[in-house]
């Protein structure tokens, strides 16, 4: 099986340096519906947002739907400060200290856009002395600086900066030399880079499926809503692609595919995922199995939603997981293998 790993590369990085925090998805969204459109993939944008990109197969009536979702980390203005600076609430799960120093984008409901970064409000060791240090990082503390001559509140309003105003954080992506991806939001833009890159395969190796496929990109899973609504109704099984939790007490490998068999929502649908396993043995396909206590996926919400389906959780492994991720290349190439042997499974 030979992956177009060029176009794999080339999608991950547009769509990562391309903000999209969750609520401000709509551009993102263009982004990815363009690139299904390039593929001859026929797709649709929900009331919610969302894209569903969908692939006939012989029985059409009943559906293989995959997901990931392009919503990201990010932040809104909660205040506007007398000093200018602009206090932060958070879109999404992470630790105060991994955004600390990191460049931002501030985008206005106009669209007008402002460079900045994340400081801590008691910065300047010359200044502060040891309170630099045993400062808490938290909604009180970190503070954006803006890169423009600003030294009130008023004059911040008059730049039409405003509460409610979305933060993006620089993602710094690079792909080194020896296939490694440095990255902001690798969760899950990795994702939505190997549902690209499968539905390329199928379309470039002119596959017919057995069952009508779904490529859904959910943009609102960070919230925890993701995929509640508007998975098309004929979906038997649901396959959530999302970032492999790597670290200490956890098997995933950024080298590897992992396949979850349960998360923080309790345990995903046990045939299923011995189906995967088996593709995976049968190829192969360098895998891990792997339980994640602090997480919850579009296939969660979906079954929390209330939805009648087969769910289960595959994906690359990512180190840092919301704070600077990283992933290696091979992780990937495994677990759009593991898509497409999982689509040709009749």
């Amino acid at each position: 099986m030979k992956i177009d790993l060029n176009y794999s590369k080339n999608v991950l990085k547009d769509l990562l340096i391309t903000p999209s925090p969750t609520g401000y998805t709509k551009n993102i969204i263009n982004h990815v519906e363009n690139e299904f459109n390039k593929l001859g993939i026929n797709t649709l944008i929900t009331k919610k947002g969302a894209l569903i990109a969908t692939i006939k197969g012989e029985n059409d009536e009943e559906h293989r739907t995959l997901s990931a979702h392009v919503d990201t980390l990010g932040a809104m203005v909660k205040e506007i400060k007398s000093n200018g600076r602009l206090k932060l609430s958070q879109i999404g799960g992470y630790d105060w200290h991994s955004i600390e120093g990191e460049y931002v984008k501030l985008i206005t409901s106009e669209e007008k856009e402002y460079d900045g970064t994340v400081v801590l409000d008691k910065a300047s060791v010359h200044v502060h002395g040891s309170k630099t240090d045993k400062s808490d990082r938290d909604e009180n503390s970190i503070e954006v600086r803006l890169d423009e001559k600003v030294n009130s509140k008023e004059d911040v309003e008059k730049l039409g900066i405003s509460i409610g105003d979305f933060v993006c954080f620089d993602t710094r992506t690079v792909i080194t030399d020896t296939n490694f991806v440095k990255s902001r939001h690798l969760d899950d833009k990795a994702g939505v880079a190997i549902l690209l890159s499968i539905a390329k395969y199928i379309k470039d190796n002119n596959i017919t499926l057995k069952y009508t496929t779904n490529f859904f990109v959910s943009n609102y899973e960070e919230v925890g809503h993701g995929s509640s609504a508007s998975i098309p109704e004929k979906t038997c099984e649901f396959i959530a692609i999302d970032m492999a939790a790597v670290g200490e007490g956890q098997s995933s490998s950024e080298y590897k595919v992992t396949i979850c068999p349960k998360d923080s929502s309790g345990p995903y649908d046990y045939e299923l995922k011995n189906k995967l396993v088996n593709i995976s043995k049968e190829n192969n396909l360098n895998y891990a199995l792997d339980i994640y206590p602090h997480y919850g996926s579009d296939a969660s919400a979906a079954l929390r939603a209330g939805w009648e389906i087969r769910a289960g959780l595959i994906g690359p492994g990512v180190d840092s997981s919301h704070a600077h991720e990283r992933c290696h290349i091979d992780s990937l190439i495994n677990t759009i293998k593991l898509g497409i042997l999982y689509l040709e499974n009749k």
